[in-house]
């Protein structure tokens, strides 16, 4: 069984958004939130999926769940204190949609099965992007430059992240016994706990909604698709 973790958890601090988290931010007359989950809800190979969504918008999120047609999401959970704590609260509930099963995987149709196939073969997947840029590794107590590592060999962690539901559970859990509740993401527990990681490339395209200037970027993206669509031009 395949089950899509999907956060909507945050607030959206560096958006500047006044009435509403980032996540439900409209774009084409659809909130960024339903943009991904329908790729899941559409992917063959998905199941089930569980939501972390703000507490507060709980109700809001299920509204727009029915009227969007969403029939995949079957479980909502709200966020913790941490991003590592609303994972784990969204992979307890992918554990009770899955019982003795489970798979815990701006994307498309094929980094899912990538991520789905790589699970099975090697046991995760973290979606990556190439570096464009030149990354510099600083000393933050004098604000010098470390070392410049090679953009051959560096990459950009990106989602999904994917892994056997018990193996990242395991992880969080191993964590939190140690009292640590601030991982920046599943890649990294994953590494700190001594898994083997391996590497699914993803679209350039796939970033992260974070910032205003994020939200006009999707924007211009998903109007480039359309105008594909529409003149027939190469996505």
């Amino acid at each position: 069984m395949n089950i899509a973790v999907i956060f909507a958890g945050g607030v959206g601090s560096r958006m500047h958004s006044k009435q509403k988290p980032k996540q439900f931010l409209e774009m084409y007359n659809k909130p960024i939130i339903i943009h991904t989950i329908e790729y899941f809800e559409n992917h063959p190979m998905i199941d089930a999926i569980a939501l972390v969504c703000v507490a507060d918008w709980i109700d809001y999120c299920k509204s727009l769940l029915y009227k969007f047609r969403i029939d995949k999401v079957k479980a909502i959970v709200p966020g913790g204190e941490t991003g590592q704590l609303s994972i784990y609260n969204g992979l307890k509930a992918a554990k009770e949609i899955a019982g003795d099963e489970g798979v815990r995987p701006l994307i498309n149709d094929k980094v899912i099965t990538d991520n789905i196939n790589s699970v099975k073969e090697h046991g995760s997947a973290i979606t990556t992007a190439v570096v464009k840029e030149t990354i510099l590794v600083v000393d933050p107590e004098t604000s010098t430059i470390d070392y410049v590592p090679s953009r051959n060999n560096s990459r950009v962690a990106r989602a999904p992240q994917s892994f056997w539901l018990d193996d990242i559970l395991s992880a969080h859990e191993k964590m939190l016994t140690k009292g640590i509740t601030n991982c920046i993401d599943s890649c990294t527990m994953m590494q700190e706990c001594g898994f083997n990681l391996h590497l699914v490339d993803g679209p350039g395209e796939n970033i992260k909604i974070t910032t205003p200037e994020d939200f006009y970027t999707m924007r211009a993206i998903l109007e480039a698709k359309e105008n594909a669509q529409i003149y027939g031009f190469d996505e």
